[in-house]
Order: structure tokens, then sequence, then C-alpha cells
């Protein structure tokens, strides 16, 4: 990263690959033994209880002075790096949230305004006002019940939608195509189309990825007018959010908006999915139906530092922007908030699951902990029961590290320092 950070040293310890990293401060790298062990049960534990193997639980953490990485893989499994890239599909609305958040930070939006209205400074309305944009009480919806999940939107990428054989839009069309590139109009056009929605705005939470297509599509309309030409939310991200002219530049995160643009840039983890048919290993996919909601993919290192810097207030936005994001939260739901939830001891952040990756990344103002962890395994043999197993032992994972971190014995550096490590971008 062009951010003066450096890796000062990495440990292998043989196929186990325990690495560890420290950036910007001059702290001795710290490998875990300890560390490992805790998230080694953890995967253990799961695949005792899935009875299936678990390629790998992946765990990265930093503290105030010092980096942790460990890598647990299976027996045919491999050990993952901190630069190792993965699909870390719904951490993408934290971004999202950012970036709404910024541009209500600069009066370019405001959060507070409803879709029918205009974009501040312009007779230009958030939202095309046409029939596809045309969802059940679009008037009555603002931008911050979208964040919350709290106005009610359906959602095509999840839920079934009429006319698709009973699937959700996304899945129907890929179905018969799988190369095609969907755009948000399209997408947000069925719930137009059909009337489709959960409940009157402000009146419940319902979690909807096509929410944030909506708030997707007003950032690329809002930057499109600030920039005096047309822009897309991936533009807004990588220009201002990752790119070299970023606060926090983090060129190896990236969110593909086209169907063509199937595969990840090496070194990266593929994604498993385990079916009553067998193991499907997925090495590449189309993610232009999930822009601004899920289509993002990184390394470790990267999305740390982005969950870190953005809820420390050293990022696009400023303190109090951060805690306008962290506490603004529904009556129907007071641990999710602006896009990102509130889960005690791990703090402020997000998950995602998409094709066979699941991933968690969390910031904890008060122990200045941050955490991402990564599994690339779905169980689908019991539908969302066995999903929901894998995904807990994440949380399980990050939960007794922070254990671990707490207890009177915290994790002590392994003595054994015979390699180094350096993450894309870093001088």
């Amino acid at each position: 990263m062009k951010t003066g950070a450096m890796i000062l040293r990495g440990v292998l310890a043989g196929w186990l690959c325990l690495l560890a990293v420290v950036l910007e401060l001059p702290a001795q790298d710290a490998s875990s033994p300890e560390l490992f062990q805790a998230v080694e049960r953890v995967r253990q534990d799961l695949e005792e209880e899935l009875g299936a193997a678990i390629p790998s639980l992946n765990l990265y953490l930093e503290t105030s002075n010092r980096v942790y990485f460990v890598s647990a893989p299976s027996a045919e499994g491999k050990g993952l790096t901190t630069n190792t890239i993965f699909r870390f599909a719904s951490n993408t609305k934290v971004f999202t949230a950012a970036a709404i958040l910024n541009l209500h930070q600069q009066g370019k939006l405001r959060i507070q305004d409803r879709l029918s209205d205009r974009i501040p400074g312009t007779e230009e309305p958030y939202l095309p006002e046409t029939p596809a944009w045309n969802i059940p009480h679009r008037e009555r919806i603002t931008l911050e019940m979208l964040l919350l999940h709290a106005a009610g939107v359906y959602d095509v990428s999840n839920d079934p939608v009429p006319e698709c054989d009973g699937m959700s839009y996304e899945a129907y069309k890929l179905s018969k195509d799988p190369s095609h590139t969907f755009s948000a109009e399209e997408l947000v056009g069925q719930a137009a189309r059909y009337k489709l929605s959960y409940f009157e705005p402000g009146k419940g939470y319902h979690y909807s990825n096509t929410g944030y297509t909506l708030l997707g599509e007003i950032i690329a309309r809002v930057y499109s007018l600030q920039c005096g030409s047309r822009k897309s939310c991936s533009d807004y991200f990588h220009e201002v959010l990752t790119g070299s002219e970023s606060p926090v530049p983090l060129p190896d995160i990236r969110f593909p908006d086209q169907a063509c643009d199937r595969t990840l840039p090496e070194p990266f983890s593929p994604g498993h999915i385990l079916d009553k048919e067998g193991l499907h290993t997925l090495a590449e996919g189309n993610v232009s139906a999930n822009v601004a909601e899920g289509n993002g993919y990184g390394s470790f290192y990267s999305l740390n530092r982005f969950i870190r810097t953005l809820f420390q207030g050293r990022n696009v936005l400023q303190p109090e922007t951060v805690s306008l994001m962290q506490k603004s939260v529904s009556p129907h739901n007071p641990h999710y908030a602006l896009g990102c939830f509130h889960r005690e001891p791990l703090g402020y952040g997000h998950d995602g699951a998409r094709m066979g990756n699941i991933s968690i990344m969390v910031y904890h103002p008060q122990t200045d902990i941050s955490i991402v962890v990564y599994m690339p395994f779905w169980d689908l043999r019991e539908g969302r029961d066995s999903l929901f197993k894998c995904q807990e032992a994440l949380f399980r994972a990050a939960d007794r590290a922070i254990e671990l971190l707490q207890s009177s014995k915290p994790p002590e550096p392994s003595a054994d320092e015979s390699a180094s490590c350096v993450s894309p971008g870093e001088e």
C-alpha cells in the first residue's frame, strides 16, 4: 500500500503457513502458535459437526501495535497468505455505505432525502423518473432507510420473482445465460414491474441486496454530476475509496461490474460448495448483478486496512460521520446500522457469503482491534441450516481470538522467523 506501511517479516511454519505481519509500527512481528491452535480447533470442530473437510480457516488480526495472521488448512487444503485474494461478497456494503456517507458529508446528497427528491443543487432526481424505477413507496423511502434495510425494498437477488420458475431474478437469468451482464435498472425493474415490497418504509427490517443496488445507482448519478461525465458506482469506489488518489490506497481491492470480468488475480482462493451432488470448486463468477451489494474482492491485508482506517476516522469519513454510521439504527433491528452491524466483543463490521466464500470484517473502537476471517467453503446439504453453521464458525474463530488476546496469557510470538513476506503495493 502506498501508505508508508511495511511488512517487516513473515513466518512460514511448514505446511501450516503461519504468517505474521507488522504495518506502520516498529514492533516485532508475531506468529502465535496459541492463536493458530484456537483457529484450527474451530476448523476441526466444524469438520466434525458437518462430517466434511474444511479447506482452510484463516484469520487476520491487528491490534494497536501488532498484526497476527494464521491460516489453518485441512490435510488436503492449502494455506493462504496475507495477500491472497478472495471474494468478500456483502462486506461490499460497508464500502457502499462509506461512499453514501462521504457524499452526505460533502453535501452532495442527504441521507434523509427521499428517492423522489432532487439531488442537492440540481434539478436531477436521485433516480430516473421512469416506470422501471417506480418501486412501491418510492416517494416515502429515504436513503437512510436503504442503508438500514428498513425500506421494505424487495430483494430480487435472493427471493422468488414472478415468472422466474420459483427462483430469484438473478438465479433465473443466470440459468438461462451465465454471461448476462445485469444492470441496476433491470434488477430494480423487477420490483417495480410486479409491485414487490416487504412492508411500508420504516415499518420493519428485511435485508435487501436490491436496496443497495439502488444506493449504487445513486452513487453513480451523484458522482457523474460531480465529475461532469458518466461515472459508475465502481468508478467511485476505485477513484475515491481505494485507488491511488484515495486517503488509504488499496490497489488489490476491486469491484467488477461486467459479466466478462470473471477471474481473480493471483494469488487467489477459489470458493468451494458442498451439496448433495458433491463438492464444487468455483474459481470464476459473474458478479454483475451484485454491484454495490456484494461484488468486491481483495486481500486480507487490504480488507483489514479499509475497515480499520474507516472506523478510526482516518479514511474518507470524519469521526462524527463514523459515529453516525455506527449509531444510526432502526427500532426493528438495533444491531444493524448504516451498512454495518454491531456485535460484541467484535465491534462494528459486516459479513459476506458468495460463491463458496464466507468472510467477516470487524473493528472495535474501544479495544482498537480489527479482524478479518475467511473460509472458502459452504455446506448446502442441509440448505440454510448447514450454511449457517459455516458462517457461525467464522464468528467463533474471531471470538476466540479476542478471548486469547484478553486472557492473562496473550499470544506469544514464535521464535521461528525464517522467511519474509511483502504484501502487494508495499514499498
